[in-house]
């Protein structure tokens, strides 16, 4: 009898998992919270790497907070980002603010916490490594990062540390 109950129990548990991520997979393929767009700008020599982790992120319809969030990749150097991250060009310069940038130091963020600290949305990690680059993603904010874009830059940065895209990182010839 006990037995019974138990494979019942397994049973119901396993239909009840199933049922539960079918739902889950079936709303993140609807996008029925809409989409969002996030901009992201990297360095030049990250652009081919990070452009094949978005692909693969967009036709995986990734959901966040209730969203489909769309990322698309620019490629910019450092130094007009910065420029106009902290005022010294108009951000329309580099398309107005993105969601989250990657520059090929860590010395490009130090410059942004020291003159404009505030827009600094989440704290810089790197996410890949070579000789002379450190490869740090920091989520921004300001006017036009909303939660969800903020939630969505962290959660891609995460995505970014996963065995494909590290994959990418070393085709370019940037090691993990």
């Amino acid at each position: 009898m006990l037995a019974a109950l138990i494979g019942l129990g397994v049973i119901g548990w396993n239909w009840a998992d199933s049922e539960l991520n079918s739902r889950a997979e079936a709303q993140a393929a609807s996008c029925s919270g809409g989409t969002s767009h996030m901009r992201i700008i990297v360095t030049p020599s990250a652009q081919k790497p990070l452009t094949a982790a978005a692909d693969r992120w967009n036709q995986a319809a990734t959901v966040v907070h209730g969203q489909c969030v769309h990322v698309m990749i620019e490629a910019k150097p450092s130094s007009q980002v910065l420029d106009a991250l902290v005022g010294r060009t108009n951000l329309d310069s580099i398309g107005g603010l993105p969601a989250a940038w990657l520059p090929e130091s860590t010395y490009w963020i130090s410059e942004l916490t020291t003159k404009k600290p505030e827009m600094i949305g989440s704290p810089a990690q790197s996410v890949a490594n070579a000789r002379s680059a450190d490869y740090p993603f920091v989520g921004l904010t300001g006017n036009g990062i909303d939660d969800t874009a903020l939630r969505a830059a962290q959660t891609f940065r995460e995505y970014l540390e996963q065995p494909a895209q590290q994959a990418d990182f070393a085709a370019a010839g940037i090691k993990a």
